[in-house]
C-alpha cells in the first residue's frame, strides 16, 4: 500500500507539472480547430486533482484511478473530461475486479474501448483514441517505456492528416486537416510524463 502511495502521489505530480509546462501549447493547438481552451482545461483538471493528492494517495490504486477520474469529469471542461474520466474511472473499475492472471495491458484495452464508447469514436477519427490504441498495442508487445513514448509522441503528430469526425473539430470538415489534435497531443504529452516518472523511479 506505501508503494502505491508514493506510485500516485509521483503520478499526479508528473502530469500536473507536464500539463502546466504545456498549457499554452495545447491552447494554441485548440485556436486551430476548437475554442482555444484545451490547455486552460486540462490544467484545471490537473490542478483539481493535485489538491486531493494526500486523500488520493491513501487509496488503494483501483479506487485512486477512479477518482482522480471522477475528479476530471468536473473540472475539465469539453469533451476531454467525460474522455479521460471515463478511461480512468473504467481502469480503477477493472484493475478492481480483473482476474489475478489479467494483465495490465488487457485492463488498459477494455478501458480504452469504454472511451471510444462514450465519445461514439474509432482510431483515426483525430481523438485521444489514436494515441491511446497506439500505446496500448505498445504496452501489449512489451516495448520499453522510451518507446511507448516515442509511440505516443508520433501518434500524436500523426493525426494532423485526418480529418477531425468528432467533436467541435468536426465541424470544420476538410479544414481540420493539417493540425494536430488538442487532444491527442494532450495524451501523448501525458503518456511520456507517465514513462519518464515510472522510468525514473521504477527503473526495470
Amino acid at each position: 500500500m506505501q508503494g502505491e502511495s508514493v506510485l500516485v502521489a509521483g503520478l499526479i505530480e508528473a502530469c500536473r507539472v507536464t500539463i502546466a509546462a504545456n498549457r499554452d501549447h495545447l491552447c494554441e493547438l485548440d485556436r486551430e480547430i476548437g475554442d482555444g481552451d484545451h490547455g486552460t482545461n486540462m490544467q484545471r483538471g490537473c490542478e483539481a486533482v493535485s489538491a486531493e493528492e494526500k486523500d488520493l494517495a491513501r487509496l488503494p490504486l483501483p479506487d485512486a484511478l477512479e477518482k482522480i477520474g471522477l475528479t476530471l469529469v468536473m473540472n475539465i471542461g469539453g469533451a476531454a473530461g467525460p474522455l479521460y474520466g471515463t478511461l480512468l474511472m473504467e481502469m480503477g473499475r477493472k484493475l478492481r475486479n480483473r482476474d489475478r492472471e489479467e494483465e495490465f495491458p488487457v485492463v488498459l484495452k477494455q478501458a480504452i474501448d469504454a472511451v471510444a464508447r462514450r465519445g461514439r469514436a474509432h482510431a483515426g477519427d483525430k481523438t485521444l483514441l489514436d494515441v491511446l490504441y497506439p500505446v496500448h498495442d505498445a504496452l501489449a508487445q512489451r516495448s520499453p517505456l522510451t518507446d511507448v513514448a516515442r509511440r505516443a509522441e508520433l501518434s500524436a503528430d500523426l493525426t494532423a492528416p485526418m480529418k477531425a469526425m468528432r467533436g467541435r473539430a468536426s465541424y470544420l470538415g476538410d479544414r481540420s486537416i493539417g493540425h494536430v489534435d488538442p487532444g491527442a497531443s494532450s495524451c501523448a504529452l501525458l503518456t511520456t510524463a507517465i514513462c519518464r516518472y515510472l522510468q525514473e523511479n521504477y527503473p526495470e
